[in-house]
């Protein structure tokens, strides 16, 4: 599916108006389901985790690395098949996960309403994030020093969303090196998607390398840079993926501040030129 189409209007000024034709960004459904065989069962589970409207392409670093924000993946490995499937009428598509009878997958822990993680209140997600990232990635090697390349970050940004500039309709998330090189970009109409492609494409990456590593070296190579604003959810995939420091363009939440400070994720805001803002 493209990820651009054209769509007619009618362009208003104060002169008067005419027909026109712009490009904006696709939106389109995507199911999602996985497919697991527990231990001892003879045949698989299948359990659906929704429809999620997204931008087409990287559908199955996308899948990839919602899983692994959630906690349902440590790796690519354990995934051991993916299928794509459009519907007749081609505007929607069904992505088909086969999970590893290894892992460890009870349905009941995802909730839909945005696969989420239950729990018991916003503390109690809180506290379970923070415990479950700590052993993984030490805060000794988290930490990445905060300089000057930052100013540059949203530019850099900007200048490598191949599709926004052609629709201003986009969000981006992208992965930039000590030096403010940029490693990765991935671009999608929702904010999340962006965040849990591009985690994705970091856990494919390392199948193709023929090793098991986090997305994210635990050395804290990385720097997440988004294009919008920073809520809750996106602090979490950010702590799951290793992330120890993330720029953002627009603000933070109250919640997404105390998910950064609880997990030792250095947070930017309103990064632009000549400023921004480091909470916590």
């Amino acid at each position: 599916m493209p990820r651009v189409s054209i769509a007619p209007l009618r362009r208003v000024t104060r002169d008067g108006s005419r027909t026109d034709q712009d490009l904006v960004a696709v939106e389109a459904p995507l199911s999602i389901q996985l497919s697991h065989t527990a231990p001892g069962a003879t045949a698989p589970t299948l359990t659906s985790l929704g429809i999620f409207m997204r931008t087409p392409g990287d559908d199955e670093a996308f899948v990839l690395g919602l899983l692994y924000a959630e906690g349902v993946i440590r790796s690519s490995t354990d995934v051991t098949e993916t299928t794509l499937a459009f519907d007749s009428d081609e505007a929607s598509a069904t992505l088909r996960v086969v999970l590893a009878p290894h892992v460890m997958f009870d349905p009941a822990v995802l909730a839909r309403s945005g696969v989420a993680t239950t729990a018991c209140g916003l503390c109690g997600k809180l506290s379970a994030l923070s415990n479950h990232v700590g052993g993984r990635f030490p805060a000794a090697v988290r930490a990445i020093e905060i300089n000057s390349i930052v100013f540059q970050l949203p530019h850099r940004l900007r200048d490598a969303q191949a599709v926004f500039a052609k629709t201003g309709g986009l969000h981006a998330a992208a992965f930039f090196d000590r030096r403010g090189v940029l490693v990765d970009i991935t671009e999608d109409v929702g904010r999340h998607n962006a965040v849990d492609k591009l985690i994705g494409r970091a856990l494919l990456a390392a199948r193709g390398r023929g090793t098991e590593e986090p997305p994210v070296s635990p050395a804290g190579d990385h720097l997440l840079v988004v294009s919008g604003r920073v809520a809750y959810e996106i602090i979490q995939k950010a702590a799951m993926a290793g992330v120890g420091t993330l720029v953002a363009v627009g603000a933070p939440s109250s919640l997404a501040v105390q998910a950064a400070r609880e997990t030792g994720i250095t947070l930017i805001g309103f990064a632009k030129d000549g400023s921004y803002n480091v909470y916590g």
